[in-house]
């Protein structure tokens, strides 16, 4: 064997020593090289160790998990029983389908046999499966106690135990159940626990989990390098306005928008629909078929937009996603990684858009602290309010002086304060020579900013109705610079009106 060949080698699957069944699988799937925690934890369960496993998700943490798993049960004799010889327990359903589906390809040439187990459908069809006694039980914490307690989820044969998204099911509360599963198991077999983050619980779930555990351990509080995120400053109002925007631009493919609430999220995808675009809702009011015919829909391309819950922020790999955007944004740092998780996922490149409001600063910064990098503002006109106000004023005059309805009343900011032509001129617009606007028009002219800095420059302010975007790296100027007072803030960026009349 050549040097070159024995490289290519040691960075392939092959150098794993892998049943042929399964690297025939993996050929198939278009598999070649292991990503960094596959490399780093198959060797380590292989040889039979506990593992810890540290990384973000979409990193490839079900095949470190699922690959050595099916080739212990190929190469190892069951001990006996009619349960399952491995139990992966993950915190949704959307997750533990996935994890399936997963396992499924890797072990089409083989005659392993897995099946799920989840809440929101009925239970006979699971009993009867579950009679059959599966190699690999996929299952969610609450469904598989139900039928442990009731006799049909047999779990004194399981030699190898996977908790998956552990940090998650601790956000879920499922953390106890968690631990009356692990009392229900054999106490000798084989523990893998895998997480994004390591909060204070988790930490001490493994340390009465595992046994001497290897840790195979990614940068996990930094999201994956192919994702480019961005902050836009928008009033709440306008969030929508800013949606439609990013969805028309040209990189945009298929987006999931994330919101903290499902009748939100509900509503928002029917306003997507009447606005033309392919868009369904997926959320926690919805029975399990309209769920799973939500993501298929998602994954085949017959929607191109998936506006979801916090239920969909973990485990779901939707290939060629472009665009996460937070509408929303999320409660917690460790929220936020693991919502653009659902971009950028197999090193391909995508974007994370997070609208933030004026009451959201706070938890930009501790997102940035989390993460460990400024993330950059990208300022779309007409989003935020303040001098922008000025020139909306004057465009309701002229369309009340055509006798038009005040299409503009819905843009209106709450705060506003209704200004009167007065017959003398206004204390806040100077005199100048003949020709300017006359004193009842004074609304058509720039107007001072109320002191308000939000937004950075040129951020939210033409009157022109175009939008035009500009990004800039650095935090501190971001956010205070002011209005513009440039000629954008006139129509067309001309002269002013009447001047030389």
């Amino acid at each position: 064997m050549t040097s070159s060949s024995k490289a290519q080698s040691k960075s392939s699957f092959a150098s794993f020593g892998l049943d042929k069944n399964l690297t025939r699988a993996l050929s198939d799937m278009g598999f070649t090289e292991p990503r960094p925690i596959q490399a780093k934890g198959i060797p380590a369960v292989m040889l039979g160790r506990d593992v810890l496993g540290l990384a973000a998700t979409g990193t490839g943490k079900t095949a470190a998990f699922a690959l050595p798993i099916l080739e212990h049960l190929l190469k190892n004799k069951g001990r006996g029983g009619n349960g399952p010889r491995a139990l992966i327990v993950a915190p949704t359903r959307e997750l533990v389908v996935q994890i399936h589906a997963e396992i499924e390809l890797l072990a089409k040439y083989t005659n392993v046999r897995a099946m799920t187990v989840f809440g929101g459908v009925g239970a006979g069809p699971q009993i009867r499966e579950l009679r059959k006694s599966p190699d690999i039980l996929v299952a969610c914490p609450g469904r598989l106690l139900d039928l442990a307690n009731g006799g049909s989820a047999k779990l004194g044969s399981v030699e190898m135990l996977v908790l998956d998204e552990a940090d998650h099911m601790l956000d879920m509360g499922f953390l106890p159940d968690v631990r009356r599963i692990v009392k229900l198991v054999p106490r000798r077999r084989q523990n893998l626990l895998f997480s994004a983050t390591m909060p204070k619980e988790i930490l001490r779930l493994t340390e009465n989990l595992l046994l001497n555990p290897v840790t195979v351990e990614l940068d996990h509080s930094k999201p994956a390098d192919t994702i480019e995120h961005a902050l836009y400053p928008v009033d709440q109002p306008r969030k929508f306005t800013l949606l439609k925007h990013i969805l028309a631009g040209d990189d945009f493919h298929s987006a999931i928008v994330f919101l903290r609430t499902k009748h939100r999220a509900k509503r928002l995808a029917q306003d997507l629909v009447k606005a033309g675009h392919r868009a369904i809702a997926l959320q926690g009011n919805m029975s399990q078929g309209a769920r799973q015919r939500a993501m298929e829909g998602f994954r085949n391309g017959a929607y191109d937009v998936l506006v979801a819950t916090d239920i969909a922020a973990r485990g779901i790999d939707v290939a060629n996603v472009s665009h996460v955007i937070n509408f929303d944004l999320p409660g917690t740092p460790d929220a936020y990684t693991h919502r653009i998780g659902r971009t950028g996922r197999s090193e391909q490149s995508g974007k994370a858009c997070t609208f933030v409001t004026r009451d959201d600063m706070s938890g930009v910064k501790a997102i940035e602290r989390k993460i460990k990098m400024t993330i950059p503002r990208v300022k779309v006109r007409d989003m935020m309010s303040g001098g922008r106000e000025a020139a909306l004023q004057g465009r309701r005059q002229i369309a009340l002086s055509r006798g038009t309805p005040n299409v503009y009343q819905s843009e209106r900011p709450a705060s506003s304060r209704r200004e009167r032509p007065s017959k003398s001129p206004s204390k806040n617009f100077p005199k100048g020579p003949p020709g300017r606007l006359a004193p009842g028009n004074e609304n058509s002219a720039p107007k001072k900013s109320s002191g308000m800095r939000f937004g950075g420059s040129g951020a939210g302010h033409s009157s022109g109705g175009r939008t035009s975007e500009h990004r800039t790296d650095d935090s501190g100027n971001s956010f205070g610079a002011g209005v513009d007072r440039g000629p954008s803030r006139r129509r067309g960026g001309g002269p002013r009106r009447g001047r030389g009349r």
